[in-house]
């Protein structure tokens, strides 16, 4: 109820908006009375004043960030005003209002020429002050802050990477500053608009004035009186507009030159004035001084003075007084916590994954020494987003001053899983396998595969490129040992809020599966444990809805996570096919019939899963078997595959993940038709 009641709110808002502006455009051609003008005249001003008063009392700009559209329907409705004003002024022999009428001689007071003098001052101080000053700041803003755009969300991302926020925060950050940004452009441009309008606002008097004499003058009136007359509805009308532009043009000035701060500006104006009171006294000073010269208006600047010096020396008082109760309160504070006995509990946190480093590579880190391994972490987090389909966890950068200054690890839950060392002013340049020359350079190994390097120097970077040698840099050293490190732990990372966060994902899009299968038939842990056992292979989850589908098919035939994740992998066999096998050419390793077999019925069933219960020395030949068929493989420059049967695919990686953790197996059902199978061995016992 209420989300209709404040649907039907906004729909009231868009269509008031909407008919408010038609309006203002319809009374540029439409003829209006005087009494209508007077009241049209008395909206303008108190819409002024409102803006003024709003833009002292905002915050920071984002509270406001209507205004720049706000300033052109202001704009436009002062101008049809004018207009209509213009109309009544060459057409009613000057009698345009009674407010006209009252600015006009209100400003005049009986002389002309002094009227006509302050509304030229006035027209002056509104379009060379304070609209070029507002055109000026308002350019340089935009340009800044898109400038400032990149660094902004550089330090947005460092924050989200380092754990000071999460991922919400982070969104919202980023959509402050893009409106931010939106906003100092969409000044940039509607300044423009205050500009023309204080052009058009002399133009208009200038028109008022001549015409108004030539009409009385062609008519046969005299051009004296034509002149009084005109002139002072002239000026009337004038102040009319530009008193209103004045208090906008204030109101963008301060929008544009305002900092963002907690407070309004009278708040923030009064407590910076009331820090300096020393400023205060020499003021008074000054002016007391400058009061005792003969001829000054000492009656006014003595006492001047002496508010100023009293004023000044009471504030130096009370800020005195308050330094004295921080102190104590300070002292009492630190008292209390040095009684209280210490809060272990933030001590206990672990952070999901990390990286930590000597303080050498903290050059690699920081983004204001050039440093973008901050910029790599992100896209690391987004690039297995894409593959893995999984969420992962914020990685936590800290410097560590007991490793070496070029040292780095990689911890999953506080336990180390990896370890590094790299060269800053190095590239570590890699044999493809082709070249017979060696490069010059430390030897060394890639800390991701352990693959043989050499880091060689930026002198001998050009030799080692023209013999062959792939090159990476420091920062992508580090970056692709993280990336190998989350792919290989992925099961480990994802945890069940993430699993959560995926659900609720797939909810947005397909509820009916969701609440089918989510918690009816399987509760959040199951799903985890069968999404782990996934990324535990390397299959991605990105298709919760082909995940999420066949669990709900088999949830009545079993709640085996092993089994289940059998059936899932089957349903998502054209991704295995384009992941394993992507040119539809697949070289591999079979099983033995007779293995197949032996292992199914060695196959033993416990509370806590399944497992094989074969006899050390068939185990032993099978390993030996195996081994020397991915050795052939390996020794064809093929990655070894196995393929064997669906139901035995699972309990043989179990039994071989210690000797080959790496090994890619799957069954006949994993591929689509399409693929083109080629036997290069067979595992038997």
């Amino acid at each position: 109820m209420q989300a209709e009641t404040a649907e039907r709110k906004l729909k009231f808002g868009d269509v008031a908006i909407a008919v408010l502006v038609i309006s203002v455009v319809l009374l540029i051609v439409i003829p209006l009375s005087t009494a209508l003008i007077d009241a049209l005249i008395t909206v303008n001003l108190a819409a002024a004043a409102i803006i003024l008063l709003i833009a002292l009392n905002t915050r920071e700009v984002l509270e406001f960030s209507t205004f720049p559209s706000l300033l052109l329907i202001t704009t436009i409705f002062r101008i049809a005003i004018n207009i209509s004003t213009t109309r009544k002024i060459l057409g009613n022999h000057g009698d345009a209002g009674r407010l006209i009428a009252t600015f006009g001689n209100f400003v005049t007071g009986g002389n002309l020429v002094v009227g006509v003098i302050i509304f030229l001052i006035i027209f002056l101080v509104q379009f060379i002050v304070i609209v070029k000053g507002s055109e000026r700041v308002a350019e340089v803003a935009a340009r800044f802050t898109l400038d400032a755009m990149p660094g902004k969300q550089m330090a947005i991302d460092a924050d989200l990477n380092s754990g000071v926020i999460d991922e919400n925060t982070a969104r919202q950050r980023r959509i402050s500053v893009q409106r931010e940004s939106d906003f100092y452009g969409a000044m940039d441009g509607a300044s423009k608009f205050v500009k023309g309008d204080a052009i058009l606002g002399i133009i208009i008097t200038i028109i008022n004035i001549v015409g108004g004499i030539l009409i009385e003058v062609l008519s046969g009136g005299s051009a004296a009186d034509a002149v009084n007359v005109y002139t002072v509805a002239t000026i009337g009308d004038g102040l009319s507009s530009q008193i209103p532009a004045l208090l906008i043009s204030t109101a963008t000035g301060i929008l544009v030159t305002k900092a963002n701060s907690d407070n309004s500006m009278g708040m923030d104006l009064t407590r910076q004035l009331s820090q300096q009171p020393t400023v205060l006294v020499m003021g008074g000073a000054v002016i007391g001084i400058m009061g005792l010269i003969p001829g000054m208006p000492v009656v006014f600047m003595l006492p001047f003075a002496g508010g100023l010096v009293a004023l000044g020396l009471t504030l130096r008082g009370r800020l005195g007084r308050e330094e004295e109760v921080e102190e104590d309160e300070a002292v009492r504070e630190a008292a209390e916590e040095v009684r209280k006995p210490e809060n272990v509990v933030a001590l206990l946190s672990v952070d999901p994954i990390e990286l930590e480093f000597g303080y050498g590579i903290i050059p690699l880190a920081d983004a204001s020494q050039g440093g973008d391994l901050l910029d790599r972490v992100v896209m690391i987090r987004r690039q297995c987003a894409i593959d893995l389909g999984m969420i992962v966890p914020v990685i936590r950068l800290r410097d560590n001053i007991q490793f070496a200054a070029n040292e780095y690890m990689i911890k999953i839950r506080g336990n180390e899983v990896a370890r590094g060392e790299i060269l800053l002013d190095h590239y570590l340049a890699m044999n493809p396998g082709d070249i017979a020359e060696e490069a010059e350079g430390i030897d060394t190994r890639e800390p991701a595969f352990g693959l043989p390097a050499k880091w060689v120097s930026e002198g001998a970077r050009e030799r080692a490129e023209l013999l062959g040698y792939t090159l990476v840099d420091p920062p992508s050293v580090i970056a692709t040992h993280l990336t190998e490190v989350v792919r290989r732990h992925a099961d480990e990372l994802l945890e069940r809020q993430q699993v959560q966060v995926l659900v609720d994902n797939l909810r947005q899009t397909q509820p009916a599966l969701v609440d089918e299968v989510v918690p009816k038939l399987f509760s959040l842990g199951e799903v985890q444990k069968v999404l782990s056992n996934l990324l535990r292979e390397g299959v991605s989850i990105r298709d919760m809805g082909t995940i999420v589908e066949t669990l709900g098919d088999y949830g009545g035939i079993t709640r085996d996570p092993d089994m289940l994740t059998e059936y899932v992998r089957q349903a998502l066999r054209r991704f295995i096919s384009h992941r394993f096998a992507p040119d539809r050419q697949l070289h591999v390793v079979t099983l033995d019939p007779a293995l197949e077999h032996q292992i199914l019925e060695n196959v033993r069933q416990t509370e806590h899963g399944a497992y094989v219960a074969l006899e050390p020395d068939v185990v032993q030949r099978m390993f030996d078997s195996l081994r020397a068929a991915l050795e052939r493989m390996t020794g064809l420059g093929l990655v070894p595959v196995v393929l064997t049967a669906p139901v035995v695919r699972f309990q043989f990686k179990k039994m071989v993940e210690g000797l080959v953790p790496d090994l890619v197996v799957l069954s006949y059902n994993e591929l689509e038709q399409n693929v083109d199978i080629q036997a290069d061995g067979v595992v038997a016992v």
